[in-house]
């Protein structure tokens, strides 16, 4: 079986620093996989590479078959991505939303409709699917981001921190979709996130990154062994040391505006 992803020697500079430095992994269809690491470790800036928003300065990535650089419009049909900064219309409604979303991806008239339905009712919106989305809790918005970027049946879905700022309750609920969406229709799960307990629930495979390398990778239990530890918060500290790291350029601030651009883009 060929990886849904791969990523093969891959660096980003930007200017005289490098924020990813000859990164290599793959992950299996319908796998759901972790990228974990430090502020600045260069998790952010390989998704925007994976996602076409940013170029690599090396290296090769290839989505679904696709490849990322010299093939960005297809690639960006195979994927859906829920960013960290909410990027709805605020002003529309949670239907409206979708409907948007629909238009921008191509997504057969006769299936949008019913698709909007299916994606509500399993994220529990569809009774307030008339509600203007600046009146939702933030769990609400973010169930609503899965939703919608569900809708064009992507084959990835890249979360960055999908839970953060959210209660343990509303955080165990939104896992709970996610596992649902990849069990149900096969989607791949590209995650990062700040809680190594969900990374250890819910990721099949884990990759450690810092300093823009991949500096371990596997099952929480094969991490373990990798380190010696006893859990996987231990190994994390282990392979990255336990110093408060700074945001740098890889950073997830502008994610909201770099996907309302690359939207603009399809309209063009």
């Amino acid at each position: 079986m060929e990886p849904i992803i791969s990523v093969k020697n891959v660096s980003k500079k930007f200017g005289d620093f490098t924020a990813v430095d000859g990164v290599s992994f793959d992950v299996m269809p319908g796998e759901i996989f972790a990228f974990l690491g430090p502020n600045g470790a260069g998790k952010s800036t390989t998704i925007k590479m994976l996602t076409t928003l940013l170029k690599p300065t090396g290296g090769e990535l290839r989505l679904a078959g696709h490849d990322v650089t010299k093939e960005q419009d297809a690639t960006r049909k195979v994927f859906g991505i829920v960013f960290q900064d909410a990027s709805l219309d605020d002003e529309l409604t949670a239907f409206e939303n979708m409907q948007l979303h629909a238009v921008l991806y191509g997504v057969y008239r006769k299936e949008v409709n019913p698709r909007i339905e299916e994606l509500l009712k399993l994220v529990d919106l569809w009774e307030r699917r008339k509600a203007i989305v600046k009146t939702f809790s933030g769990g609400m918005k973010r169930r609503l981001e899965i939703a919608r970027g569900l809708l064009h049946h992507p084959k990835v879905m890249f979360l960055d921190e999908p839970t953060l700022g959210l209660d343990a309750q509303t955080r165990n609920l939104m896992w709970n979709y996610i596992k649902e969406l990849n069990q149900k229709e096969q989607t791949t799960i590209f995650f990062t996130t700040h809680y190594l307990g969900e990374a250890e629930a819910v990721a099949q495979r884990i990759a450690m990154i810092d300093h823009g390398k991949i500096v371990a990778s596997g099952t929480t239990e094969e991490l373990k062994q990798q380190t010696g530890t006893a859990n996987l918060e231990d190994a994390y500290l282990k392979l990255t040391g336990t110093q408060v790291r700074d945001e740098t350029l890889d950073s997830t601030a502008g994610n909201r505006e770099r996907f309302r651009s690359m939207m603009k883009n399809k309209q063009r």
